[in-house]
Order: structure tokens, then sequence, then C-alpha cells
């Protein structure tokens, strides 16, 4: 590791040590500064901090300790060195206990001297190394997006590092919502891919007349208004990834193309009579049960093995509650800085009713909630809709949604808090749903919840 060459204080105020240190330290291509006091170390040190002090004990009426407390608390990453007299193991401990990063006992050699600093220097390099790996790896998570330390999520990050260096194909399950896509870009963003093309496609929002084209291409004249030759998809997609999201949605047809690409890594275009090989790595997901979905004939069996090489399951936001708070100081965050407006504070109240939510529409409700809180600081109108929506939904007058509702998800949802209330008693939870016994163990065992 080559070192930078440092500043050095030398503090010591006897002035023929002080000028020896100094004249050996220079000799060793070190910059330096020295100072006679602790008094006036501070004042040199306030206006031009050094990156190591190198400093005696006894130093007057105050001591090298006292000088090491103001640096710890001032500039807690600059480096300390300080040099006791022989016999006082006490004063070293002493200092290494406050921060000090190396000390010296007197009398000293050159070559101690010059190999303690040596030391330090190597020590804050690696230091500030690991502060920017630090800092890079912060700034890849806020580009991925994922927020959370519950042990759901926790699992989650697991997969994803473990898998993000490979090229093996990845489901991801979970709600709408939940941030599915946040975990491919994840896979995408840590893979030896991240320089080259992420495609996502919404299988659920193509036209199915249009489907393979979108997704394989098309030559041109394969089709009335394919007046120019069209790259789908996949194509565009070459040495990169693929994200297909609501997998469930793609059909049939699209669905055995889909999987002789996974099996073969070929693809023709319509109308092309040859076929074109990529490298493309893919990753897809859905809010549906893909099993359900085979067992009743909407989807491929073989294409759901391929697929689910490596399942990922997004949790709901209900199941980790404990990341709500943590996720609102975020969306708070990136929202405020995406409107250039100041960050609004939320009163205990409020941030009660955000917790106490039970958040159906999971991380993505959450984040419409918080952006609409930062563009109208209306706290009262959240916390009245939210209120609003609870007693809703716990009404015996239960009304319908305007937009409708995903019903499995909605059952899936009462079973849990059901559950979740009655501490896991199935007896309770099914006389508080007004089920039978037999019923509710039958819809837990569909929802997958035994």
């Amino acid at each position: 590791m080559e070192l930078p060459k440092l500043t050095i204080l030398v503090v010591e105020d006897e002035p023929d040590q002080r000028h020896l240190i100094v004249q050996m330290l220079s000799a060793a291509n070190y910059q330096l500064d020295s100072a006679d006091s602790v008094e006036q170390a501070i004042v040199k040190i306030k206006d031009s901090p050094p990156d190591l002090v190198f400093s005696d004990w006894k130093l007057g009426q105050l001591t090298g300790m006292d000088l090491l407390n103001y640096v710890r608390r001032e500039h807690p990453d600059m480096g300390f060195i300080i040099a006791t007299a022989y016999g006082t193991i006490t004063h070293a401990v002493d200092a290494m206990q406050a921060g000090a990063d190396d000390y010296l006992a007197k009398p000293y050699q050159r070559q101690s001297l010059l190999l303690a600093i040596e030391k330090v220097a190597k020590s804050m390099a690696l230091k500030q190394q690991n502060r920017r790996l630090t800092s890079e790896l912060s700034q890849q998570q806020q580009l991925v997006g994922l927020v959370g330390k519950s042990a759901v999520m926790q699992k989650v990050y697991q997969r994803v590092e473990r898998v993000s260096a490979t090229d093996a194909t990845v489901l991801i399950g979970g709600e709408s919502g939940t941030g599915k896509e946040l975990a491919a870009r994840a896979l995408y963003q840590l893979s030896t891919r991240s320089h080259k093309p992420f495609i996502a496609i919404n299988c659920g929002a193509i036209p199915e007349t249009l489907a393979e084209a979108e997704l394989f291409g098309a030559e041109k004249g394969a089709y009335t208004g394919a007046n120019s030759l069209k790259i789908g998809k996949l194509e565009a997609a070459d040495g990169g990834t693929v994200f297909l999201d609501e997998i469930g949605e793609l059909p049939l047809l699209q669905q055995t193309n889909l999987l002789r690409f996974l099996q073969e890594g070929v693809i023709s275009r319509l109308g092309q009579n040859g076929e074109l090989k990529l490298d493309v790595r893919v990753i897809a997901a859905t809010h549906r049960d893909l099993q359900l979905e085979v067992a009743e004939g909407r989807f491929r069996e073989d294409l759901y093995y391929r697929l689910n090489v490596v399942p990922i399951h997004m949790p709901a936001l209900r199941d980790r509650r404990e990341d709500i708070g943590r996720l609102v100081e975020h969306f708070l965050q990136l929202h405020s800085k995406q409107y250039a407006m100041q960050q609004p504070k939320l009163t205990p109240l409020a941030m009660k009713q955000l917790l106490d939510y039970s958040w159906p529409g999971n991380v993505r409700e959450l984040a419409n909630r918080i952006e609409r809180f930062v563009l109208l600081g209306d706290e009262d109108e959240m916390v009245n809709e939210l209120a609003s929506e609870v007693r809703t939904i716990s009404s015996s007058n239960f009304v319908l949604p305007n937009e409708g509702l995903e019903w499995e998800i909605f059952e899936r949802d009462c079973l849990q808090q059901a559950m979740s209330r009655h501490d896991g008693n199935r007896t309770k939870a099914s006389k508080f749903l007004g089920l039978s016994y037999k019923a509710f163990l039958y819809r837990l065992e569909k929802h997958q919840l035994v």
C-alpha cells in the first residue's frame, strides 16, 4: 500500500528535543510543524489540521492527555502518538484507552520513532480506505433502494448477495408493492453485468398480439405495419440482464418461446428463418402463486421450474413492521431532496398511526403517502385518511374500494392478521374471522401459512 506523505505536528516543550525530532522527521520527507505547549498546538490544529500529532506527555501545566482529548473530540480521524517517560507505563495505558494510536517510551531511537509513525500511517490509510468502501457501499445500497434491517429483509440481502455474481435465473415473488423490481435491480447492480443493459419488461402491459415482437423482435414485413426491423427486448439486453415483471401474465405461446430461450439461449425474430444466440441473464417476478397457476393450466410447469432456479420472496410490509420507521425516514429524505423542499417532521401521533397501519399496498403505498406529505405538509390529512381506512376495513359494513382489490392478497392478509392478533392460536383466529376450524385450516394451507 503506497502511503501518502503525512503532515505532522510535533508538540514538545523542550526546545532542543523539539528541534531534534523535527530534524529527524524532516529528513524522512514528512511535512512538519511544531508547538511548545498544548495551547499553541490547539491553535495550530484549528488553523491547519495536520494528519498526525506527535506529542510529549508533560507539557507545562497541561499534558499530552489533555491534547489527546481535544483531538479525539474535534478530529476523531487524526493520528496521535504520545511519548511517555521511562517507567510510566500507566500513562501509556491511559493514553491508548483514550484513543491514542501508539506510544513511545523515552528514551527512544530514531528508528523506533519512524516505525511508529509508519505504523500509524498504514492504520490511517486503511481506515480511509474502509470509509471510502463503506461510503461506496452505502451509495450502492441507496441506488439499489432496498431499505430495512428486519430478519426477513436480512434473508433477502443474503440471498441477493450470494447469487448476484452468478448468471442463475431468479424468480422474485411477493405481493404488489413489496419492491420486487428493486430486488431485481440489486441483483443487476451487484453483478458483473452492471455495465451492460438492464431491460425491464412488464409482461402484463404488453398486448397479446404484440407480445412476440416485443420480446423476440420481428423482421421487416413480418406483420402488417412492420416497416423496418424490430429489435426485441431480449436481443436489446444481450450481454446484460432482462427483468420480466409479472411473468404470470405472459401468454402461453410466449411462455413456450421463453422456455426455448432459457433452455438453449437462442431466439428467432418473428418472420426470421435462422436463430440468434444471446447471452442474457433472466430475472422474473410475480405477485401470483405460480404453482397454483400451473395447477390450473395457466402457466407452463416446465417454464416455472426453469425460472425458479433461485427463489427470492419479498416480504409484505406488515411482516416487517420494525422497518416502517426506517422506511419513513428514507422516503422523507428522498422526496424532500427530489422536490428541493425542507424535510418535514412527523409528530409522535402521526408516526404511531404510520406504525399501526396494516399497509395493504406495502412499501409502494407508504412511499406514496410520504411523498404527498412532503409536498403538501398536511399531517392531519394523512393521519385522518389512515384512520378512516382502518375504520372502513374494520367496519361490519365493509365497502369495496373504487379501484377494486386483489382477493387472494386480501384473504391472505386477513388470515395473517387474525393469526398475529391471537398469537398463532388457530382456534381463536378462526372464530375471530367467523370461519369453521376446518375451513380456516384449508385457507391457511392454500396460502402456505402453515
